[in-house]
């Protein structure tokens, strides 16, 4: 295989990516290595997808013994990871119903073909409109771009699909406006990731899903980048003690392997009839394999237990680190979906962060970077991501 960094040669992918200039080749645990056998510490979790860590080892051996019998079957076929993958996602949340896709944007165009379908087949109105947020992400489909409420996202896409409309996020006032005649669902992120990483505030949150039950809408929380316990429950919808109609899931519920699904209450679900929706290859028997290992590690150890400690240990460290350096603006987020605020440009300390000290970051927007540990990392891996973020921001400050 060619050394895709230090030789120059002619790539056929479409550059649809603004590549970081490595070239990874293993992953194990927190860590990944590249080309040259340099490893690096991954704090992005492949963008909160490895949860469990690089090749989680219940999670290998799951897919090993798959990889032996079936790889491929219809959905016209009961396929028995995906009953199993559907009881464990019903059994340790609100919800009743699971349909499996092959990714975040597919599980919210999913979603929002639900809300249409039960609002005018269930519900028998004409009911179509989809709220969203401003600075919302929900996918790069046409119906999910046209759901994200970023301008650049939309970008050369015009015209948009029709029936969603944008509201200010964390605003109260706003809410005056939420529910319109022909307003069937509220799709929106507890924590805006690639907006920002801005958690929704408690009360607005309870204000918002008063008004749609008040006024027979659904909520819909899309949970891709929150969900599978990266906000230190296994959905961050029970942080806010809500009961959403319907959730959006994908990244983590694999562990790298692709993988959707949309959860909802039985009166949303029993919308989606047979022709109704559908997909080749949502809930194959590889994926859902993946996903099955990577609920029942969660659900099964003592991560889930352990993780609020971890939490409160990192958060610890970086406030310590805010207050020592002038850099840091502010920290946000929920859990481990961290973001740091800084006066510069966030993607300067993403570059320096690689190429001097070895740890992986993220940018979420021009000046926040944006953390994601997996939720196996270690106290001696949060000290050593620490002292390389103090290094980092020291040398910025003096």
């Amino acid at each position: 295989m060619p050394n895709l960094i230090n030789e120059q040669i002619h790539s056929s992918v479409m550059p649809t990516y603004n590549r970081f200039p490595i070239t990874l080749k293993k992953g194990k645990g927190s860590y990944v290595w590249d080309q040259e056998d340099q490893s690096f510490l991954d704090y992005t979790s492949g963008i909160a997808t490895c949860n469990l860590g690089h090749v989680p080892p219940t999670v290998k051996s799951a897919l090993e013994g798959q990889l032996n019998e079936l790889w491929h079957c219809s959905n016209l076929y009961t396929i028995p990871s995906q009953e199993m993958l559907a009881k464990e996602l019903t059994d340790h949340t609100i919800f009743d119903q699971v349909f499996f896709c092959n990714s975040g944007a597919e599980a919210n165009e999913a979603a929002i073909k639900l809300a249409r379908r039960y609002a005018q087949e269930i519900k028998q109105t004409n009911k179509y409109e989809v709220v969203t947020f401003n600075q919302s992400f929900h996918g790069r489909t046409l119906a999910t771009l046209a759901a994200t409420g970023q301008a650049k996202i939309q970008s050369g896409f015009q015209p948009l699909m029709p029936g969603f409309r944008y509201l200010p996020y964390n605003d109260k006032e706003a809410l005056k406006d939420l529910v319109r005649p022909e307003t069937c669902a509220v799709l929106l992120e507890l924590v805006q990731g690639e907006g920002g990483v801005i958690p929704a505030d408690f009360s607005w949150v309870q204000e918002l899903v008063r008004l749609c039950k008040e006024n027979n809408v659904l909520v819909m929380i899309d949970e891709i980048q929150t969900g599978i316990g990266r906000t230190g429950s296994l959905f961050a919808y029970e942080k806010y003690q809500i009961e959403p109609d319907v959730i959006s899931v994908a990244k983590g519920l694999g562990s790298g392997f692709p993988i959707g699904a949309v959860l909802a209450k039985d009166y949303v679900a029993k919308a989606f009839q047979p022709g109704s929706h559908g997909s080749t290859f949502g809930g194959n028997p590889l994926a859902t394999t993946a996903g099955l290992a990577t609920i029942q590690t969660m659900m099964n150890t003592e991560l889930l237990t352990e993780l609020e400690a971890k939490i409160a240990y990192l958060w610890a460290g970086l406030e310590d680190l805010a207050n020592q350096s002038s850099e840091i603006l502010q920290l946000r987020g929920r859990g481990f979906l961290i973001g740091i605020e800084v006066k510069g440009k966030a993607i300067d300390y993403v570059n320096k962060a690689r190429d001097e000290h070895q740890l992986l970051l993220l940018a979420a927007g021009e000046s926040v970077i944006r953390i994601l540990p997996p939720l196996i990392t270690t106290k001696l891996e949060m000290d050593l991501a620490l002292n390389k973020l103090a290094a980092i921001f020291v040398q910025a400050t003096s």
